[in-house]
C-alpha cells in the first residue's frame, strides 16, 4: 500500500512539473540563420579585371555594358551579366585555346557596382542618423543601430523590427534594443543579412512610453 501510494504522488509530481515546463515563457521567434553567402554574379556597369598569364596584350580593364556583354580581343563580344568571375574567365580560356595552348586567365570584379544596392542593410525611423551601409558578413543590429548614431530619445527600441527577405517576401521580426543597450540582453542582437532592414518606431503617449 505504501508503495502504491508513493508511485501515486510520484506521478502527481511529474504531471505537475510538466506544466509547469510548457506554461513557462516563450522567447521572442527570430529569424532563421539559414544565410549562406553566394559566389558574386557579374552584373550591368561592373567593372572587370581581365588578366591572361604571359600575355599582356589580352589582359584589360573592361565595363560590362548594358547589354551585358563586354568586348575581348580575337574574340569580339562575350556575354558576361548573369556569370560569376570564374565562369566568365572559363568561358574566356575556352575561346582562346585556339590562339594560345594553356590560357590562364583570372577575372576580378574591380568595381561591382551592379550589386552596390542589393548588399546593404538599412536602419529607418527613430534612431539619430537614418542611414544605409554595406553589408559584412558578421554584422549585427547593434552594428547597424550604432551605424545609425544610436536610438534617439523618441524612439521605442523594444518594439523595434527586422524585415528580412526570404522566399521573395519580407518577414518582421521583432527586435529589443532597449533590452540590448539597457540590460545586455543579446537575444535579438541578430546577424544581419544583405537587404535586411531595421525599423525603429517612436514612442506612443498612449503606452506609457513617455
Amino acid at each position: 500500500m505504501k508503495f502504491f501510494t508513493q508511485a501515486i504522488l510520484t506521478m502527481i509530481f511529474l504531471a505537475l512539473l510538466g506544466g509547469c515546463a510548457s506554461g513557462g515563457a516563450k522567447g521572442i521567434s527570430g529569424p532563421e540563420m539559414s544565410y549562406v553567402k553566394q559566389p558574386y554574379v557579374i552584373g550591368i556597369s561592373d567593372q572587370l579585371q581581365i588578366d591572361v598569364w604571359r600575355n599582356s596584350d589580352l589582359t584589360r580593364s573592361v565595363l560590362v555594358r548594358p547589354d551585358g556583354f563586354i568586348t575581348m580581343p580575337l574574340m569580339g563580344d562575350v556575354l558576361s551579366a548573369g556569370r560569376t568571375p570564374e565562369e566568365l574567365a572559363e568561358v574566356i580560356s575556352e575561346a582562346l585555346k585556339s590562339v594560345i595552348k594553356t590560357p590562364e586567365v583570372t577575372v576580378t570584379v574591380v568595381n561591382p557596382v551592379s550589386q552596390a544596392y542589393q548588399y546593404r542593410v538599412r536602419v529607418m525611423g527613430q534612431v539619430n542618423q537614418p542611414t544605409s551601409i554595406t553589408f559584412v558578413d558578421g554584422m549585427t543590429v547593434m552594428d547597424l543601430v550604432l551605424a545609425g548614431g544610436g536610438v534617439s530619445d523618441f524612439g521605442a527600441g523594444n518594439r523595434s523590427v527586422l524585415n528580412r527577405l526570404v522566399d521573395g517576401e519580407y518577414k518582421e521580426y521583432p527586435v529589443r534594443l532597449d533590452d540590448i543597450l539597457d540590460r545586455g540582453d543579446i537575444s535579438t542582437n541578430y546577424e544581419l543579412q544583405p537587404a535586411d532592414v531595421l525599423t525603429v518606431p517612436g514612442k506612443s503617449i498612449w503606452r506609457g512610453e513617455f
